[in-house]
């Protein structure tokens, strides 16, 4: 009736398309990385900070 695939058999088939993933690649997807690694700053200069501010003694 309709002329489309099914949306499982859509995504069934663009990952069956996709290459093996390499070995010791961790983030596929780039958008993924970029997120992880503002996540994993943003922390470290919050714990810095914090660090700074118990040496100076600022409550």
């Amino acid at each position: 009736m309709f002329a489309r695939k099914p949306l499982e058999e859509r995504i069934a088939d663009r990952v069956a398309k996709r290459p093996p993933l390499k070995e010791g690649r961790h983030f596929e997807h780039r958008p993924a990385f970029i997120v992880f690694c503002i996540v994993i700053s943003v922390v470290v200069i919050k714990f810095a900070g914090v660090f700074l501010l118990m040496q100076l003694g600022v409550r």
